[in-house]
């Protein structure tokens, strides 16, 4: 029993120098990020340009795998039985990490805390009212007056089931004694083209993922979910100031998850290679375009931003009733 056991204490004291060893040499083959969104969806085509950074900082290919679908968890699945040794990277937004625990409580088939580790934040974005350019609801009293005289009639959508364009719109039925339909989409592009139309009626959007049909004057943005103007945008007004309920903050950030396990000084090198990329012209350029702004924190400041986000979408989802149905 006595060999037995000197032996395991010699197995452990051996890989310990190997993981160091691994962590420090870390990366040495490509690291592949999958991310829960198409292909031409504004975050996935971003981090495509971080990806492109983090390649030329780390001497590595880093490349983006596109894995939309099932409100994400079909990229979640992916990389939460992967290796946990940093080549396999997870993006998720705060409606991965906070609001889908809420919205499906048992149900959700992964566990941000127990599955994970957060290794850095790519961005972070405001959400906005949005609506036909040619359509009959230029103004949010228009849109809220229409909501209230036609119970159940009126569509807004989202880009899927517990993303915090949903979330967002279940808080505006709350807060102004409404009810809609939610009409969720697996393409984002394809939910703008039927705004532009007149077939739904509104959504939540960033501006990034507006942008080409904004650019084209079909639709347009009336209001913003924060308790303040953008800089950037100065003419679009809160919700509070446009004639909405006052205080209602629709946002959403993008970070990079490592599955739990994965050395901390390979996490290290993770959120210093990305915080790097996040300050190059590259990058600063595109955040810009997409009117995000860049969030380059340390790990344990991002499990700060996790845990009070989860707090936040829970009462939320308490009190606006929102399923995941």
């Amino acid at each position: 029993m006595k060999k037995f056991s000197h032996y395991i204490v010699l197995v452990l004291s051996l890989l310990g120098p190997a993981n160091a060893a691994t962590a420090q040499s870390f990366p040495s083959r490509i690291v592949k990020i999958t991310a829960p969104y198409s292909g031409g969806a504004a975050p996935t085509v971003f981090m495509h340009v971080v990806a492109d950074s983090l390649s030329k900082i780390w001497g590595q290919q880093v490349i983006v795998d596109p894995k939309p679908g099932a409100s994400g968890f079909i990229a979640i699945g992916e990389v939460k039985n992967a290796a946990a040794d940093g080549y396999n990277l997870l993006a998720m937004a705060n409606s991965h990490v906070a609001i889908n625990p809420a919205l499906y409580g048992d149900k959700l088939p992964y566990d941000p805390v127990k599955d994970f580790v957060p290794a850095a934040m790519f961005f972070y974005t405001h959400f906005f009212i949005t609506v036909s350019t040619s359509g009959p609801y230029q103004t949010v009293p228009a849109l809220i007056a229409a909501a209230k005289a036609n119970p159940g009639k009126l569509s807004f959508g989202s880009s899927y089931v517990g993303s915090p364009s949903h979330l967002g719109a279940a808080e505006l039925e709350y807060l102004t004694g409404t009810k809609m339909i939610h009409v969720p989409f697996k393409d984002q592009s394809q939910m703008y083209v039927q705004i532009a139309n007149g077939d739904l009626a509104w959504a939540f959007s960033t501006l990034g993922s507006a942008l080409p049909l904004i650019r084209a004057g079909r639709i347009k943005l009336i209001a913003i979910g924060a308790n303040e103007r953008l800089k950037t945008l100065p003419d679009v007004p809160t919700i509070g100031e446009a004639g909405g309920p006052s205080g209602l903050v629709v946002d959403s950030w993008i970070g990079l998850f490592a599955p739990r396990g994965t050395p901390p000084e390979v996490i290290k090198t993770i959120n210093a290679g990305v915080n790097k990329a996040l300050a190059t012209p590259e990058v600063l350029e595109r955040l810009k375009t997409f009117g995000f702004e860049g969030a380059p924190v340390t790990p344990e400041k991002f499990a700060e931003v996790i845990r009070a986000d989860q707090k936040r979408y829970a009462e939320i989802v308490q009190r606006t009733g929102a399923t995941a149905n």
